[in-house]
Order: structure tokens, then sequence, then C-alpha cells
């Protein structure tokens, strides 16, 4: 059966509608989105394929479906308003405006910490079940009472999925307000369909994530058994069990739920649009806190990427193995099976890719495809 492909493309951009379409028919996608914007100009808005693992629901444009660490830079945009505004400094401890989280070492973890995987807090030590994951108070609580594992500051380690509350924990104390609250005035204002916590009246568009077999967990596992190093790998992804959605994804309790790390929803359309209202000078962002947010921050091995690794501040430096384009000031995020949302400042370039065929790590042959052919038509 041949995918379905609708919207628009600027014929000047050919060769991405080529790609998208080659995605479907030689490199296994199932339903996927993909927007470019290029000078503030929408050139490429294309949907194909189905929402549904049946292929019985073709996917849309307005098609929303988990985007994975896609959020981590939005739920980071939120707390860098936060540092535009005064309302908090990058270097002040965290502890200032979350008093819990001195315990277990944290006292001196800042946000600057926080926000570039320095903070000490991969994993939370403490056992919980999935009916945690649904309770923010219980999740932040817990990260809360975590004992460092290690002196913030003095390394790095992916957040996987730590990140949403720690550093939606910061926005939540300081503001009052939710990350999706907060989230949801930036996207009413630019009619960006991005989601933490995708609203009963919403989530009729949710596409089904499929993931592919070879990613499957096994049923016993119990990452508390494990030692060493490898047990604060294993608790980052699987304490509680469904922290990485593992076979929650496509249910009620995880689409309404609010882990911004890595369960925001949104659109291709939606993604592209954030990241092209953060190259408007100071329409999201400060330029000089945006340009410290895309720069890196944190460099070395990460033990839970298994990587040489940078971090910036929410953002994601482009890289030569995993680049954002060819131009050397880009930045964005990845999200699991290969969304991903980028900026470029350079060409002017906002660039947006959701899907729902999830196969392993960030970048594919799928997303870079897409990318190179966006590059290749300028």
């Amino acid at each position: 059966m041949n995918a379905p492909i609708t919207g628009t493309c600027d014929p000047a951009f050919t060769a991405v509608r080529d790609a998208f379409a080659a995605n479907f028919a030689e490199r296994g996608e199932v339903g996927a989105a993909v927007t470019v914007v290029v000078g503030g100009r929408t050139v490429v808005d294309l949907a194909g394929g189905w929402a549904d693992e049946a292929r019985s629901r073709q996917w849309q444009t307005d098609t929303l479906v988990n985007v994975y660490s896609v959020g981590k830079a939005f739920v980071g945009l939120l707390a860098l308003q936060l540092v535009d505004a005064g309302l908090i400094d990058l270097d002040a401890p965290i502890a200032d405006v979350w008093r819990e989280f001195a315990a277990g070492g944290k006292e001196g973890a800042t946000l600057r910490h926080a926000l570039s995987h320095q903070a000490g807090v991969p994993a939370i030590r403490e056992p919980l079940a999935n009916r945690d994951l649904w309770n923010w108070e219980r999740m932040t609580g817990a990260l809360a009472a975590t004992e460092a594992w290690w002196e913030p500051g003095t390394q790095h380690a992916y957040h996987t999925n730590t990140y949403g509350h720690l550093v939606g924990g910061v926005v939540h104390r300081v503001t009052g307000q939710m990350p999706s609250a907060r989230l949801r005035a930036i996207t009413d204002a630019l009619r960006a369909d991005m989601w933490f916590g995708v609203p009963a009246t919403e989530r009729r568009r949710c596409a089904e994530v499929i993931w592919d077999p070879s990613r499957a967990v096994p049923a016993d596992l119990d990452p508390h058994s494990i030692e060493g190093e490898a047990r604060m790998v294993m608790l980052g992804y699987f304490n509680p069990p469904g922290y990485s959605s593992n076979g929650v994804v496509n249910t009620d309790e995880w689409r309404r739920a609010e882990i911004p790390s890595t369960n925001g929803h949104g659109s291709a359309n939606g993604v592209a649009r954030i990241y092209a209202a953060l190259l408007e000078p100071g329409r999201l962002l400060s330029p000089d806190l945006l340009r410290e947010a895309a720069s890196v921050q944190s460099e070395g091995w990460c033990p839970v990427l298994a990587e040489h690794s940078r971090f910036g501040l929410g953002f994601k430096p482009t890289v030569a193995h995993r680049p954002f384009g060819p131009n050397p000031n880009s930045f964005g995020h990845f999200g699991t099976g290969g969304a991903v949302g980028f900026a470029d400042p350079d060409g002017g370039v906002a660039f947006g890719y959701v899907m729902n065929h999830v196969i392993p790590r960030w970048q594919s042959t799928r997303n870079r495809s897409l990318i190179d052919a966006v590059y290749a038509s300028m």
C-alpha cells in the first residue's frame, strides 16, 4: 500500500518531498510529517502515511505524536525565559527557589547545571511505580530527595527522563504554574501545536507510537538489582518502569500526564513554528541568552548516551556526527526514534520532523535525508 502524502511544498524544495516519499518507500516510515521554514516563510509542510499500526487512519498535518526528547528544548526554553525576566539566575542554586532540592549533596546544583545535564540526578534512587509517574508532586518530590550521583557541576550524564521534572520543577517553583501552562502561553501566541499533557479534547489527533521490536524491554528487568554506573543508567530509563514510555506510550494516562522530558506531543508544524520564533531576535529569548544557550556548556564522555557529548542550555549545539544541517551555529534537539526540531541562524532555517515508527537512537537515514534535501534545495 502506497503511503498517502498531503500538504504543501514550494517547487524549489521538491527534493524534500522526494526524500519524504522515499522514507516511506525505502526506509520503513509508517507515519510522519515535516515542516521547513526559511526566512520566516513556510516552504514545506507535508504529512504522510498512517497514524496507527493498522494503517487505517491517515496522518494529517495536524496529527500529534509523542516527540520524546524534542520536548527537552522547550522545557529548557521555559526556564531560560525566567532568566531573561530576572526571576532566577543561571548560576544561582536551585535550592534558592526549591528548598527541598538541597538534599543529598545537591545544595550547590545550579540552573546552569540542570539545563546542561550536570546536576547529578539522571535517575531517581527511590523505587517508584507507574502510578507515581502520573503524579507531578510525587515525581518532583522523589527527585528532590535523591542523593546526587556525583557532585553537581563536576561531570555530566544525559538526564534522559528526569530532565523534565528537574527543569520543569524549577519553572513550577518560580512561577507557581505548571510547565504545560507556561508552554501554552507560547504556543497560543505562535499557533504552534505542542503540548505537555494533551487535553482530552485533542487526544483524538494523537498517532500511535510503534516500537521497533528490537527495542523491546525484557519483562523481568529489575534496574534496582544492577550495580555501579549501570544501575544509574537503568534507573534513569526504568524507574518508574514507564518513565521512558515503555508499555504506556499509547495510553490516556501517558498522554495526559506532564513529563516534559519525554511525553511532549506535537506536530512537525508546531515544532518548526517554535524554532522559527527563536530566530526572530528577542521574540522568545534575548539574543545574548539564546547564543549562550546554543553554545557548548559541558563536553565529555556521557555514560548514558555512551559517547562523547556536548550540551548547551536546554538545546544541543550541532555536532559533526549528528548535525543540524551544515552550518556551525545551528541548535535544537533530537528525540527517541528520530523526531527532531532545530534552528539554523546562519541559513534562516527552522525545521520540524515527527514520526511514529520508533527506531534506534536519534539520527536516522530518514531525518538525515530530509535535512540534506533542505540544504540541497537552498
